[in-house]
């Protein structure tokens, strides 16, 4: 059974995956408003990606013989500057997300409890292929600059993301 003090940082993470869901879908909407389908695209799958992580932490809490405690979700931002804005403010959101993460796992080492420290290194190891996307794509939004075909040609590749459930054998999960 999970202890109290993992049971409530795990139900807190839950929450917060659900607020990156909604911050992503936001700025897929955002992305969408001004024409660049394939960078809505992009954030949409990443939305739905935020929501099975969230969903996926929700069941671990269950098999660990404890209760989710769902709180309120914020409402996201829904104004911003441009496209590099947005991804700046993706970054800024993984590394919290990662900060959030490690203390999750520090406690699950410091709890003795190794099934959670188990679990959650997964995630630990997925927020290192996130602020890598991240930082490529500020890379190249800033190699980029306002140069419209470029731009263009990034919206097209990003197009191309299809969401790929996470947990596939996690037969709970609906793709």
């Amino acid at each position: 059974m999970l202890s109290e003090k993992l049971t409530n940082a795990l139900s807190d993470q839950v929450n917060w995956e659900l607020y990156s869901s909604y911050l992503y879908l936001s700025m897929s909407s955002y992305a969408e408003d001004k024409g660049f389908k394939g960078v809505a695209n992009w954030l949409f799958v990443q939305a739905k990606e935020e929501m099975a992580h969230a969903i996926h932490m929700y069941q671990h809490i269950l098999e660990r013989g404890a209760v989710p405690r769902l709180a309120a979700i914020k409402a996201p931002e829904e104004s911003f500057d441009s496209l590099m804005d947005v991804f700046e403010k993706v970054y800024a959101h993984e590394l919290k997300v990662t900060e959030r993460i490690n203390n999750i796992a520090t406690l699950a080492l410091q709890e003795n409890d190794h099934a959670c420290y188990q679990f959650i290194m997964w995630y630990v190891n997925e927020q290192v292929e996130e602020e890598d996307n991240d930082t490529d794509i500020l890379a190249r939004l800033e190699l980029i600059g306002d140069n419209k075909g470029h731009l263009v040609n990034l919206d097209n590749e990003m197009a191309a993301r299809v969401y790929v459930n996470p947990f596939p054998t996690d037969a709970k999960l609906v793709g």
